[in-house]
């Protein structure tokens, strides 16, 4: 399915980027970005593999509109990841937890859903929290690096799975991480003022590790912000909300109130980051507010229910944390399959409950990729360029 913006979007995008902070935009000039690869850090948004590899496989039907088969993503299908992978002509990226199967040789994905920022105080059973945050990713990304080329030296097979050494500097390194370090306060029954009181040390230990991936090699940087939290099935299933917090459109206020706050000081953090590493080229991604427009303007882009799970069980939202997409029962001995798909993911934004559908990462890729919604406003192929304010 192709679902191109309206008009008047277009000239709303327009009028967007015109009100954007003075920020000189690359010349035309400039040689498109040659990425012989890309190393990718985050949650489930951009997860192809890696917590299917530590935890186990994400159940049938994930994957079932692209490869037709579970393949460690936690969607029908692609991810805005892959889709930044295919405009590049870089392979899909293997998560570096597989051991099955994975090819580096044009990067690796060190994502995991469930992956915070923060470390958590809690096992992945007991909260859904993956081991491996942002800090572990960092560190996993640096002994890759060593590691693939003693690997690589030993010539044959080896030679073929791995990235060339000149390949980490020309790489691109992108980054969508966040959104679970915000729910999680909420399931320790913070407050929204607490939760808050937590992003600056979240931020913090975010640019840490953008510094510790600068020090071994990364240049090229192209950084998500965080969603609209308070738009998802999981959220408004999951906490309890009024009716006053419910904005007009259905999403919970205080949770996207939250996620904007994050991504306020996300955005200064990169500020500071472009002052404190002077070689790389840092770009801001605001996903928000093209995840929150799809949601809302749902019709207008030619999609349904926005929020409604494609593939979940029962209840308002057919989103059941209990009976999450692929559950399955036995029944007189057998199983069967009870949080099945719907008939057409094509025209559904929400997946499961959390995730995307294909088609909603499609969407946002397709608007993202020109650097309409990018600060400073680059094209993904021109985000090697590093830009200095005048």
């Amino acid at each position: 399915m192709e679902a191109h913006p309206p008009r008047h979007v277009t000239l709303g995008l327009f009028i967007w980027m015109a009100s954007l902070p003075s920020s000189p935009i690359i010349l035309a000039t400039a040689s498109s970005c040659d990425f012989p690869a890309i190393f990718n850090f985050g949650d489930s948004n951009s997860d192809t593999g890696g917590l299917s590899a530590a935890f186990g496989q994400a159940p049938s039907p994930n994957g079932e509109t692209y490869f037709h088969h579970p393949a460690g993503r936690y969607s029908d299908g692609r991810l805005i990841l892959d889709f930044i992978a295919e405009s590049l002509g870089v392979p899909h990226l293997s998560a570096y937890l597989d051991s099955v199967g994975s090819n580096f040789s044009h990067g690796a994905n060190f994502a995991t859903a469930g992956s915070t920022i923060r470390p958590q105080n809690t096992t992945q059973s007991q909260s859904g929290y993956s081991p491996i945050s942002l800090n572990v990713q960092s560190v996993q990304y640096s002994d890759f690096k060593k590691r693939s080329q003693i690997v690589r030296s030993q010539g044959g097979i080896f030679e073929t799975l791995m990235p060339k050494a000149d390949y980490f500097s020309k790489a691109l390194y992108t980054i969508d991480i966040g959104q679970n370090d915000l729910t999680a306060g909420y399931k320790l029954n913070l407050t929204t003022e607490q939760v808050k009181a937590n992003v600056p040390d979240m931020l913090g230990q975010f640019s840490n590790a953008v510094k510790q991936i600068y020090a071994v090699g990364g240049r090229s940087f192209w950084i998500h912000n965080t969603g609209p939290v308070g738009c998802l099935p999981y959220s408004l299933d999951r906490f309890l909300i009024t009716a006053a917090q419910i904005d007009k459109y259905g999403c919970a206020t205080p949770f996207n109130e939250v996620s904007q706050f994050f991504n306020h000081g996300l955005k200064e953090a990169v500020v500071q980051l472009r002052k404190d590493l002077p070689q790389a080229a840092i770009t801001y991604v605001d996903i928000y507010s093209l995840k929150y427009t799809l949601t809302t303007q749902a019709k207008k882009f030619g999609f349904k229910q926005p929020f409604v799970a494609c593939c979940g069980h029962g209840g308002k939202y057919n989103y059941n944390s209990q009976r999450r997409c692929g559950a399955k029962i036995t029944v007189n001995g057998t199983e069967v399959l009870i949080a099945n798909s719907c008939k057409d993911p094509s025209v559904r934004i929400i997946w499961d409950g959390v995730h995307f559908t294909e088609a909603a990462n499609k969407w946002i890729f397709q608007q993202i990729v020109n650097g309409s919604f990018s600060d400073p406003p680059v094209p993904l192929k021109m985000a090697c360029h590093r830009t200095e304010n005048p």
